[in-house]
């Protein structure tokens, strides 16, 4: 399964963001990566603006071009606002769900659960990361994940309530996809409308 295995400073650097989760480099060189990162001023094109948007996307949800597009296609072919829809998306794909759901501190170890069998989507054994959820489907570890360390103690660490368009249930150790999340709940700061601008060129 492709995705990025590059240095994840120097993206976080790029952006100016923690695209990965915390990243000590943001702090102690806050500026763009290369030889002339400190000084480099030049103008940047609308056309640059929109794939820099777009690749903030990519990294951050961690898919590659192919899947992105695809995603977009789908959410144009839907009725309603496709730049909304296409971030609905993202978030239901199962990767990002474990995330989001504390199963994991970073989207990379979500999608190596799930990757590795340690996931179910309604009571079934689910390996495919970019998998898309459905309102009501069903989230859970398998039994021999429940007792894994890194699990527990990601769940320990879990924001409560952060995500209203999910439901878990620490007793039984199951997560719900209630519904597709509102724009203004998803805390990623991505301008989906300038992506949307680019793919309709």
């Amino acid at each position: 399964m492709a995705r990025y295995r590059g240095p994840k400073s120097k993206i976080s650097r790029k952006f100016k963001i923690p695209i990965f989760g915390h990243c000590k480099e943001l702090k102690k060189r806050p500026f763009p990566p290369g030889q002339h990162g400190k000084n480099r001023r030049r103008k940047v094109s609308d056309y640059g603006l929109q794939l820099a948007e777009k690749q903030k996307a990519k990294y951050m949800y961690g898919i590659l071009e192919k899947q992105f597009r695809n995603l977009f296609v789908k959410a144009s072919r839907k009725k309603g606002v496709t730049g909304n829809l296409l971030l609905q998306l993202l978030e239901s794909r199962l990767d990002n769900t474990v995330y989001r759901l504390g199963i994991s501190p970073t989207r990379r170890g979500a999608r190596q659960l799930v990757s590795h069998y340690h996931i179910t989507v309604n009571g079934k054994r689910n390996n495919i990361p970019s998998y898309l959820l459905k309102p009501g489907d069903t989230i859970s570890l398998t039994e021999k994940s429940k007792k894994l360390e890194n699990v527990t103690k990601s769940l320990a660490a879990r924001p409560v309530g952060e995500y209203n368009w999910l439901d878990w249930s620490e007793e039984k150790m199951t997560g719900q996809f209630l519904q597709y999340p509102e724009r203004a709940r998803i805390p990623e700061p991505i301008k989906e409308q300038v992506i949307v601008e680019l793919y309709s060129k």
